[in-house]
């Protein structure tokens, strides 16, 4: 969010400058500029689709954005099995919660209230070590479940059933303020990040931030940060494939790998 600000900052900064330069009054001891004809004003081009989706023949037309969720659970238990989505997924404005997550992925702040499964259970948990301390080694046990999932599910038939949602995934984009922008272009640059992903060969040192104030929190593990800046530095989705574990962190980089190979050309199996 800091970083749409600082955006939004600068592009009216930048009209500010512009007006300022284009509206004051010219230098008295210049001449006016000779007229000329004005250019005949040119349409903006439309942004180029990179990845574009391939819409399955023959679907049935889908249900208004607001009116989905009934629509999308039918689908994914059909594709994962009704007590894996009871379990797992978040039903209730899924469409939406899958578009956010994704932007989100990349930015330093994906809120698991936006997520479309449900958090892991179990609690955070880290190990003394010398100099600090460290991400426990039985916490990539609580992702394990979660990581058999994936791994489990069908990469063609789930990327089929992307691509018959599409049109909601598109418009659910658009709609946190992306008209023009296409959403697999997104998803593809995303997990692309994602593969980027270090993969450290030792516990990964952690730390609490110092806080300051009489106030202190009564939840203290979901604040630990990478005492590495480079690690801290990295996308809030990155540092969720930190935190699952390097075995876990491979395995899913490897199901990551296999969807970005269907969506961003190759069609997926029906």
């Amino acid at each position: 969010m800091n970083r749409l600000w600082v955006g939004l900052g600068s592009i009216l900064a930048l009209i500010a400058i512009g007006a300022y330069f284009w509206l004051r009054p010219a230098p008295q001891q210049l001449p006016p500029p000779t007229p000329v004809s004005s250019p005949r004003a040119i349409a903006p081009a439309e942004p180029a689709i990179k990845y574009p989706v391939q819409a399955p023949s023959g679907a049935a037309e889908l249900p208004p954005l607001a009116q989905s969720d009934e629509f999308v659970r039918e689908r994914l238990t059909e594709l994962l099995g009704a007590k894996t989505v009871n379990a797992y997924v978040q039903i209730e404005r899924f469409v939406r919660r899958v578009a956010a997550t994704v932007d989100n992925l990349s930015r330093s702040l994906a809120p698991p209230r936006m997520w479309p499964i449900r958090p892991t259970p179990g609690r955070f948990t880290v190990e003394a070590a010398e100099g600090g301390s460290v991400i426990g080694a039985k916490n990539a046990a609580r992702y394990a479940p979660f990581v058999a999932l994936a791994e489990s599910v069908d990469t063609g038939r789930a990327v089929a059933l992307y691509q018959r949602l599409y049109p909601l995934f598109q418009r659910a984009y658009e709609d946190l303020g992306y008209p023009g922008k296409y959403f697999n272009d997104r998803l593809v640059a995303v997990i692309d990040l994602l593969l980027e992903t270090p993969e450290p060969s030792a516990p990964l040192k952690v730390e609490l931030p110092d806080i300051q104030g009489p106030l202190k929190p009564t939840r203290p593990w979901v604040l630990y940060r990478y005492s590495d800046p480079a690690l801290e530095g990295l996308s809030s989705g990155q540092k969720i494939l930190l935190r699952v574990g390097r075995e876990n962190e491979k395995r899913l980089k490897a199901k990551l790998a296999e969807i970005r190979k269907l969506i961003a050309g190759e069609k997926a199996s029906r």
